[in-house]
Order: C-alpha cells, then sequence, then structure tokens
C-alpha cells in the first residue's frame, strides 16, 4: 500500500481567492488570518493543510518550546528572558507549520496547564504547554470554527488581540507569547460564527463547487490518481509546489520594500466611511492586504487595482447584517472610490 502524503496545493483547480488568502497570510504573518466559508466537499480543509508544504523556515531560539524569534526580545518567554538577557541566544531554523485545533478541545489543552502541586511544594512554575504554545508563529487551523465551545473562543479572542496566553490558577498565573495567524474553515448551513470572532479575521472569503464541466471533471481525474498512487502523484506536483514556495520566499522579501501613497490611504478610508464599515480595524487591514497583493505581484508601490482586491478579500465579513441575513456588498460604491 502506498503511503498517504498530503495532495499538494497547487494540483487543487480553481479556488483561486481562497488559494491566494492562504498565500498572502504566509507571506504576511501579521496580517490577521482568513475564514473560509462554503459547502462541503469544496476541498476548504485539503487547502490549508496543504499549506504546510509551503511555509517557509524561520529563525527560532534553540530548545524553546515557544520557537522565539531570537532578533524580538519584546516577544521573548520568561525562560528566554532569564537565559539570554546578558547574552545571545543559541539559535536554529525550524519549518513554520499548520497546527489544528480540534473542536472538541479542552479549554485546557488549549492554553495548557499549571502544576498546582509543584508550586506549593517547590515554590516554583511547571507549566505544560497546549496548542496556543505550539501555534505561536505558525499558523493555527481550526475546523468548523462556527461549532467551537464559547470558552475556546474566548480564550482564542483574547489571545489573538494581545499575542500573549495566560494561565490563571490557584493565585499562580503563567504567560507566554501566543502570536498566531487563525485560519478557519465553516459550513454556513451548519451555524454561524460569533461577531467578535469573525471580526478578528483579517480576510475572509466563500467558496463553491465548480461549475465548469472541464475542470469537474479534472478534479476527479486528479483526486483518484493521487489515491490510487500518492507518492507518484505528489513527485509529479514538485516542481510546481517549488515554484510556488520560491514566489512566496521573494514576496516575503519585497513585503518591506512596498510603500503606499497618501491618495490611496485616503481611498481606504473613504472605502471604509462610503460602505458604513465600523471602526478603523476594516482600513488598516485593507492596507495591509493591498501591500502584501503588490509584494505577492512583485511591485513596491500599491496601485488602485491592489487595493480593489484587497477590498474584496477584506470587506465582505465586516459589513453590518442583522441575524441569518446574507453579507451584501455594493461593489459599485467600491469601485467609485476607487475610480473617481
Amino acid at each position: 500500500m502506498k503511503r498517504q502524503g498530503t495532495f499538494p496545493f497547487t494540483a487543487i483547480i480553481g479556488q483561486e481567492e481562497m488559494k491566494k488568502a492562504l498565500v498572502l497570510n504566509v507571506v504576511n504573518p501579521r496580517l490577521g488570518g482568513v475564514l473560509i466559508q462554503g459547502e462541503k466537499g469544496t476541498a476548504k480543509s485539503t487547502a490549508v493543510r496543504a499549506l504546510a508544504d509551503l511555509l517557509p523556515p524561520r529563525l527560532c531560539i534553540k530548545g524553546c518550546k515557544f520557537h522565539d524569534d531570537p532578533n524580538d526580545k519584546s516577544n521573548w518567554c520568561d525562560e528566554c528572558h532569564e537565559k539570554y538577557d546578558n547574552a545571545a541566544p543559541e539559535t536554529e531554523e525550524l519549518p513554520m507549520k499548520v497546527v489544528e485545533l480540534p473542536v472538541s478541545a479542552t479549554e485546557d489543552r488549549v492554553v495548557g496547564t499549571l502544576d498546582i502541586e509543584a508550586a506549593i511544594k517547590e515554590g516554583k512554575r511547571s507549566f505544560e504547554t497546549g496548542i496556543l504554545a505550539d501555534a505561536n508563529r505558525n499558523i493555527l487551523y481550526v475546523d468548523e470554527i462556527n461549532l467551537l465551545d464559547d470558552h475556546v473562543v474566548d480564550v482564542l479572542l483574547d489571545s489573538a488581540a494581545m499575542g500573549i496566553n495566560t494561565v490563571e490558577r490557584e493565585g499562580i498565573s503563567y504567560s507566554h507569547p501566543a502570536r498566531f495567524s487563525l485560519v478557519g474553515t465553516m459550513n454556513p448551513e451548519e451555524g454561524d460564527i460569533r461577531p467578535q470572532l469573525l471580526d478578528r479575521f483579517a480576510l475572509s472569503v466563500y467558496v463553491a463547487g465548480e461549475k465548469d464541466l472541464d475542470k469537474r471533471a479534472e478534479v476527479i481525474k486528479r483526486r483518484l490518481e493521487y489515491e490510487d498512487d500518492p507518492e507518484e502523484f505528489i513527485k509529479k506536483w514538485e516542481e510546481e509546489q517549488q515554484n510556488e514556495v520560491h514566489r512566496i520566499q521573494r514576496a516575503m522579501k519585497l513585503l518591506p520594500q512596498v510603500t503606499t501613497s497618501n491618495e490611496i490611504l485616503r481611498m481606504a478610508a473613504q472605502i471604509s466611511i462610503t460602505l458604513g464599515v465600523d471602526g478603523h480595524r476594516a482600513d488598516i487591514v485593507l492596507i495591509k492586504t493591498a501591500e502584501t497583493l503588490a509584494a505577492v505581484a512583485g511591485h513596491t508601490e500599491v496601485t488602485k487595482e491592489d487595493l480593489r482586491e484587497a477590498a474584496h478579500l477584506a470587506l465582505p465579513h465586516r459589513m453590518r447584517r442583522r441575524p441569518f441575513e446574507e453579507q451584501k456588498l455594493d461593489w459599485e460604491n467600491v469601485d467609485k472610490v476607487i475610480d473617481a
């Protein structure tokens, strides 16, 4: 029997907006994640898990269970501060990864646990890491995120807002860095998602099954080919995968050089005012997304087209709506602002 590997990201047919949103979050981990909504069987989970093969390595402090960034002292854990505040840390390169949070995960499994007995008897804090520790500087993936327990949702909201996970038990507390890109997938037919959690996603895309006959037939062909001989299928797509990795790495190097004119900044603000979007998060995400799109496209100045494309990814889920109403966005108004 052939070993089952991961279906290649570049072999997924269609779903271009979903794939682009995922790639943007790899190029710019500070973007803020993506929510993928759509009917079952549309490669949502396949795409997220396949993303792991495209993730670049990052520099970490050797031996740190939170894989702290040696160049970002402000986000070190307590142990790294104790060891390396006055000395250069030993480093190692580790690949970014997709850390999966099961819907059934308990709060303790997510945040980690404190050993109260050790604290009382020995006077020291003993912490067993949870999923958030593993997710630091990685991608945290939640399938069926709309079905998550409310307590776990609250923990995710706190960590996403602060970039820190704090565990408190019996008057003892422990904190560690928890900066992650949150990727969620869900089928809207199975229930809605809390507005507070929805707002935490920088980008949102909706996916549906292919309607083009030839593409749909090709989906069947590739899937059967993959299931028949996974190793051979993965080998066949190796060159395409490497090309995508190089494209991502080029965009990551280019991103710090991307600039945004005052005209584009004012356009982003005007779009949010015109659409009646609450708060300022939408404006900021809109610009960050446009800058990342520019880097992926290979240019160093944000264009109107970058902003237009960013609006399609960053704004639909931020529109005001009543419960059970579909999210609607008047794209004509967006175009008027950009083309004025």
